[in-house]
């Protein structure tokens, strides 16, 4: 019998697991970006998915999270 693994969910603590090919396959698929792209933001960030969430969408946005905006 084979386990079943469902997608993330708020039961995972929002947590990401680098160490789980399909949590990062998911996760992946979830925030619409590659798992490459995943790993980097989480070894960015760390692995809440609030944090990842927040970082890729400044990226998507022409912000990067980490940096103060210019002119303040």
């Amino acid at each position: 019998m084979t386990a079943h693994k469902a997608a993330p969910s708020a039961r995972d603590d929002d947590r990401i697991d680098l160490r789980d090919d399909y949590a990062v396959c998911a996760w992946a698929k979830y925030f619409n970006t590659t798992q490459q792209n995943l790993k980097d933001v989480v070894q960015a960030v760390g692995n809440r998915a609030g944090a990842v969430k927040d970082h890729l969408v400044g990226r998507a946005n022409g912000h990067r999270s980490a940096e103060r905006p210019s002119g303040a």
